[in-house]
């Protein structure tokens, strides 16, 4: 949450010339309602298996890239469909970074708390050994533009996996 997983995803795809998916947008389309409404109205687990349904789907279109809500990746399932059908990055970000992202944005249900700092706080602490079984990790720095984080996130998948570049640029 607040890592950019939306705007370098837009920015890459734009780069390796491939459409940008967002899972959290095909399900708020599919629903009709924002993922907070979906939350509040049929909970957090209902949400969950919906989000993996959709993240199937997508990871089975044409090649692209794909960015999922922050707890996507928390499933092994979602980790397991991820892995095989493509690569999954961490856009790694300290707890400060998130927060300055975060702190204004209403739209984040799982921040609707006494003490918002401390649950993002949380959540990072809980999630990090999860995201760290990402295929790759690229550091986020608040000084790095959008562009800056996508051309790192480009530099990394070509000196790692160069695979799926080339797939990408050769259909």
């Amino acid at each position: 949450m607040g890592a950019g997983k939306t705007a370098v995803g837009k920015c890459l795809a734009r780069q390796l010339d491939v459409p940008f998916l967002d899972s959290d947008d095909e399900i708020i389309r599919a629903a009709n309602m924002s993922i907070a409404e979906i939350f509040t109205r049929d909970g957090e687990a209902f949400f969950r298996d919906r989000e993996t349904q959709v993240i199937s789907r997508l990871l089975a279109a044409q090649p692209g890239v794909l960015s999922t809500g922050g707890g996507a990746f928390l499933s092994p399932v979602n980790r397991q469909l991820i892995h095989q059908a493509g690569v999954s990055v961490w856009l790694k970000a300290d707890v400060d970074l998130l927060w300055q992202r975060v702190r204004h944005k209403s739209t984040r249900p799982l921040l609707r708390t006494k003490d918002p700092f401390q649950t993002l706080k949380g959540l990072l602490l809980d999630r990090a050994p999860l995201y760290a079984q990402a295929d790759l990790t690229v550091i986020s720095e608040p000084e790095f533009s959008i562009e800056e984080m996508s051309s790192r996130v480009l530099d990394v998948l070509l000196s790692q996996r160069p695979d799926v570049v080339e797939e990408n640029k050769h259909g």
